[in-house]
C-alpha cells in the first residue's frame, strides 16, 4: 500500500449513526450451497427489518458480479478475490451504521475466516444456510446443477468444486426443514437476543 494513503477519521462516527438508526450495525454473512435459499432468506429478512425501520442492504452474489466483480471468474483465486472485495465493501457499510447482509456461496472456509478477520469481534455473524446437496439439486432454481452435471459449468460448487461448511457459525438456518417464514423468525429472534435490533413491540 502507498505510504501516502492515510485513513481519514470522520466526525460522524459509527456510534452516532447507530444511535440515529436506533439499531446496531452488523454483517450477516449467509453461506451455503447454490439453491439453499441464501438470497431468498436474506431478502425476506431485509424486508422484515425494513418494515421495522432498520437501515439495511443485501449484497447478492449475482448482483455484485454484474459490477464490482465483473472481471472475476470462478477459479479458486478469483473466488478468493471476490470474497475479499465483498468483505472490504461490507466493512464500510457496517461503519455506515447499516445491517449488511451478504448472500454468497463463499465455499472456502479460509476465505470466510479472512473476511471475518476484517471486523471487530462480534460484528461478523456467519449464517449457515443448511440444505443438502440433494435438496438443492432437486430445487435447481436456476437450472445450474443440470448444466453442471452436463459439464457446461466448470468448477461448480458441490459438483466439481468443494464446499466447506462452517465449523462454528453464529447462526444455523435449516431451509430443508423450515419454511421461509420460520427461518426469518429465527433470524429476527437471533438479532433481538444479541441486542442488534430492538425487541418487537407486541
Amino acid at each position: 500500500m502507498d505510504n501516502n494513503i492515510v485513513w481519514h477519521h470522520a466526525t460522524v462516527t459509527r456510534d452516532r449513526r447507530e444511535k440515529l438508526n436506533k439499531h446496531r450495525s452488523k454483517l450477516l454473512w449467509f453461506t451455503g450451497l447454490s439453491g439453499s435459499g441464501k438470497s431468498t432468506l436474506a431478502h425476506a429478512l431485509e424486508e422484515e427489518l425494513h418494515q421495522r425501520g432498520c437501515r439495511t442492504y443485501v449484497f447478492d452474489g449475482d448482483n455484485v458480479r454484474h459490477g464490482l466483480c465483473r472481471d472475476l471468474g470462478f477459479t479458486v483465486e478469483d473466488r478468493t478475490e471476490n470474497i475479499r472485495r465483498i468483505g472490504e465493501m461490507a466493512k464500510l457499510f457496517v461503519d455506515a451504521g447499516v445491517i449488511a447482509l451478504t448472500a454468497f456461496i463463499s465455499p472456502i472456509r479460509e476465505d470466510r475466516d479472512r473476511a471475518r478477520g476484517l471486523f471487530p469481534h462480534g460484528d461478523f455473524l456467519e449464517v449457515y444456510v443448511k440444505c443438502s446437496l440433494e435438496k438443492c439439486e432437486a430445487r435447481d432454481v436456476k437450472g445450474l446443477y443440470k448444466r453442471a452435471r452436463a459439464g457446461e459449468i466448470p468448477e461448480f460448487t458441490g459438483i466439481s468444486s468443494p464446499y466447506e461448511p462452517p465449523v462454528n457459525p453464529e447462526i444455523v438456518v435449516d431451509t430443508e426443514l423450515d419454511t421461509l417464514q420460520e427461518s426469518v423468525e429465527q433470524m429476527i429472534k437471533a438479532l433481538e437476543e444479541r441486542g442488534i435490533i430492538p425487541n418487537r413491540v407486541v
